[in-house]
This record gives structure tokens, C-alpha cells and sequence, in this order.
């Protein structure tokens, strides 16, 4: 087990392996999915569910929740470990902004799978947002990122990389609204960010503190 594994109590690379460990229950006899209805659909599925869950106790209560499915994703941190650097990315967010945050979000680059593998997908969301092409691509963990409302799990990838794997000037993809800074910094630098509070985005804080600990002792 990795040192971040061990302090911060992450999962192991897969969420469903991790279901059959011994310390592992499954709790498919306590859950009851009662009826589904779709709110909304756009991009995103919103559905209304009502089930029944046995507590603890061995009552059964009833309840209802509004259920986000939006797919799941993929996000990777790129580090020199010579230069002691990582690229991250800067660009607009308009939930962030709606809950009154006023600047762009420095962030991990990432993306949804949209059928691909995390593999598949984090390999061609480097490349677009960053303008890195990396090999060695290594996958550290997966999280739920908000497991109260969405169902999406995030796949956390680490790679190496060089200024000599840079092809492209990244950016994003513009027929998809994306406008995207690409950022080269002093990893110091980009960990004291969430510090104070100029780096907010939880699977880019995630990953920095692996590297804090793997990486950049």
C-alpha cells in the first residue's frame, strides 16, 4: 500500500475489487429502489428515486432523492520530478461562479469517459487541454467525488513528462466552449495554492497531495 493510501485511507485502483475485500459488505439486501423517475435529460440524466433502506436496527425507512448521472471521469497530474514541476490547467467554471466564486479555477486536467476506457480518455484529454503527449500513464486511485447526489466516479492518473513531449499548445477544444490556460509551475508553488486558497478544486487537490507524498517528498 502506498503512503497516500495509508494516510488518507484511499481506495485501492478499483472501487469494485474493493467491494470483495474481507473488510467489504455488501449491502444489496438493505436497499430497496422503489420507483425511478426522469426529471431531466440534456447532457446530464437527473432522476428522482425513491427506495427503502433497512438501518441498522433492522427498521426499514423510506426516502427519496434527486440523483445526478452524468457519467464518470478521468483526471491526470503531470510532474517533472527533475525540474520539480507539474502542469495543471486554468479556465471558467460556471457552477463555481454561480455559487460566487470569481475567478477561474486552476485545476488537474480531466474529462469524461463518453464510452471510452479512463485509459483511452485521459490520453486524448492531456493532449487537447494540455498539449502533452505522455506514455507511462499510471493510475493511482478512483474516488466518488460526490456521492450524495452524483453517481460519477473519477479515475485519479499520474504521468511523467517532459518539455520534449509537448506537441501542441493545448488549450481545449474550442467547439466545445473550452478556453483553457495551460499552466507549467514549481510543484512548491502549485501546493502552497491550497494553502491559500487559490487552488479550490478537490480532484486537483487530491492529486497534489499524492504527490506531496510519492513524488515530492
Amino acid at each position: 500500500m502506498s503512503r497516500a493510501a495509508f494516510l488518507f485511507g484511499l481506495p485501492s485502483p478499483s472501487i469494485g475489487a474493493q467491494q470483495k475485500g474481507a473488510a467489504m459488505t455488501d449491502i444489496s439486501d438493505r436497499v430497496r429502489i422503489e420507483a425511478t423517475e426522469l426529471v431531466f435529460q440534456w447532457r446530464y440524466k437527473l432522476e428522482r428515486i425513491r427506495f427503502s433502506l433497512r438501518r441498522r436496527d433492522g427498521r426499514w425507512d423510506r426516502q427519496e432523492r434527486l440523483v445526478l448521472d452524468r457519467g464518470n471521469g478521468a483526471t491526470i497530474l503531470l510532474y517533472d520530478p527533475a525540474r520539480r514541476t507539474v502542469v495543471l490547467t486554468r479556465q471558467f467554471r460556471l457552477p463555481a461562479y454561480l455559487n460566487g466564486y470569481r475567478q477561474t479555477l486552476i485545476e488537474a486536467a480531466a474529462g469524461l469517459l463518453d464510452g471510452a476506457s479512463p485509459e483511452e480518455r485521459i490520453a486524448k484529454e492531456t493532449e487537447e487541454e494540455t498539449g502533452y503527449r505522455v506514455t507511462g500513464v499510471r493510475k493511482v486511485f478512483e474516488a466518488f467525488m460526490s456521492p450524495g447526489s452524483v453517481t460519477e466516479i473519477l479515475h485519479f492518473f499520474v504521468a511523467e513528462y517532459s518539455p520534449a513531449a509537448r506537441t501542441g499548445a493545448g488549450g481545449g477544444l474550442e467547439d466545445e466552449g473550452e478556453d483553457i490556460e495551460v499552466l507549467e509551475l514549481p510543484f512548491a508553488d502549485a501546493y502552497a495554492m491550497i494553502a491559500d486558497g487559490r487552488i479550490v478544486d478537490a480532484k486537483t487537490i487530491m492529486l497534489l497531495q499524492w504527490a506531496k507524498l510519492e513524488v515530492f517528498r
